[in-house]
């Protein structure tokens, strides 16, 4: 199998020119060998994660018997290595290159699953190998996503990173119910099956062409690699996208930790599973279609369509039944899709730091917003339980979705003006 990079042919611009034909999907330059086997690689490694990480609690909790308050700070742990050791892989990458960042970190991953094995009979090895599972989760998905858009022009990186969140999304659905008959009664077998899958993938992945920073022989041709200049030297309209990252996660985990709680004891477990597994296919379908959309809006619209999504999904879902949360659910993918990509879009095209430490720097943004997520949300559920009505729960989250994009464009016309008239003095 060759993973060798292609390019286009060298008069095929010129040629579109002359014909006068403009771009459009047709003229769209296909996928390279290296972005194929990233795209599929990420299914695969996150099919094989997603196969046993949901299922950690109930392993820590009834396999090796710790209480519930050990196993909470154990995953809260584990939680904050995944995504805030995300800024470690700008450093790491820099100095060794994104494919051998990646190579480390399935190493990571692959040593962590192996563990488990032996770590079934054993709470330290098992806490050990989930820290371990962690470390490289931290380091492998920024290093991918600068992989696969390095070298890419701007607007290629909207198909590209909506490509690799659906193949991310395809593997988090079919992970769960995929491993459900091995998780308990035979947990060895499972553990087993899925260090076996990262062991092939991170051997697919030592084929990948090598990156600047894997070459260092090349000399001063490499430097550019650790760095890039923003890519347009006109300010870009609109806040912080590290900001928006955090408050976009912090609203959006409200719908994630506590749909559950809410859905099944009015409709049905049956029925939950099935709107998590509807929300799962049409953001695997959606995004790529809506990638270049999302792309060619402005910051501050795509700040007010994803919270405006947001906002009146949550308002669905409080509305209750059965067809509230279903139509809730698909607002909130929406919602999701918008945000989350532009997000990256956006930070990619302000900073000059390398794509690894830009997706780095987002995966930290992502967990201070789910941590704040998990804190407020609690109380805030509590509170509105303790009041007699959970719907009240959704109102609030609704009405914060929608004081958000208020939030956060409210100084910016001030800016504006500000700059307006330092110009004209």
């Amino acid at each position: 199998m060759s993973l060798r990079r292609t390019g286009g042919a060298p008069g095929a611009g010129a040629a579109r020119g002359r014909t006068g034909r403009a771009p459009g999907r047709k003229g769209r330059p296909p996928l390279t060998g290296p972005q194929r086997f990233l795209l599929g690689g990420s299914f695969l490694i996150t099919l094989g994660s997603f196969a046993v990480l949901p299922y950690m609690s109930v392993l820590l909790h009834q396999r090796l018997g710790l209480g519930l308050g050990t196993v909470g700070f154990v995953l809260a742990v584990a939680s904050l290595i995944q995504f805030a050791g995300g800024v470690v892989a700008g450093p790491v990458t820099g100095r060794i290159g994104l494919r051998r960042a990646m190579l480390l970190a399935l190493g990571l991953r692959t040593a962590g699953f192996a563990a488990f094995v032996p770590g079934l009979t054993s709470p330290v090895l098992a806490i050990g190998a989930l820290l371990l599972v962690s470390a490289g989760a931290a380091l492998y998905l920024p290093a991918n996503k600068a992989y696969l858009v390095e070298g890419a022009s701007e607007a290629r990186r909207p198909r590209l990173l909506s490509a690799s969140g659906s193949a991310f999304n395809a593997g988090m659905a079919l992970g769960p119910p995929a491993a459900a008959p091995l998780v308990m009664g035979s947990p060895g077998v499972l553990f087993s099956c899925v260090t076996v899958l990262f062991a092939l993938v991170g051997a697919g992945h030592a084929l990948l062409p090598a990156d600047a920073a894997d070459c260092p022989s090349d000399g001063p041709s490499a430097a550019p690699a650790a760095g890039r200049t923003p890519e347009s030297g006109a300010p870009r309209p609109g806040p912080s996208p590290f900001v928006v990252t955090v408050l976009s996660v912090y609203a959006f985990m409200f719908f994630q930790h506590y749909l559950a709680l809410y859905a099944v004891p009015r409709t049905s477990a049956a029925f939950y599973g099935a709107v998590l597994t509807g929300y799962a296919a049409l953001l695997v379908v959606a995004q790529p279609l809506l990638a270049e959309r999302v792309a060619a809006l402005s910051y501050p619209a795509a700040l007010r369509w994803g919270f405006g999504a947001m906002a009146a999904g949550m308002a669905v879902i409080g509305a209750g039944g059965h067809a509230g949360i279903a139509a809730g659910g698909a607002l909130l993918c929406l919602g999701e899709i918008v945000l989350f990509l532009k997000n990256d879009l956006e930070a990619l095209a302000r900073s000059s730091a390398a794509p690894a430490s830009v997706f780095g720097r987002q995966r930290l943004a992502a967990g201070i917003g789910a941590f704040a997520s998990g804190v407020v949300g609690g109380q805030l559920y509590g509170a509105a339980e303790s009041a007699g009505s959970a719907r009240a729960f959704w109102a609030a989250v609704c009405l914060q979705c929608l004081l958000l994009p208020v939030f956060l464009l409210r100084r910016r016309p001030a800016r504006d003006r500000e700059g307006s008239r330092a110009g004209a003095g």
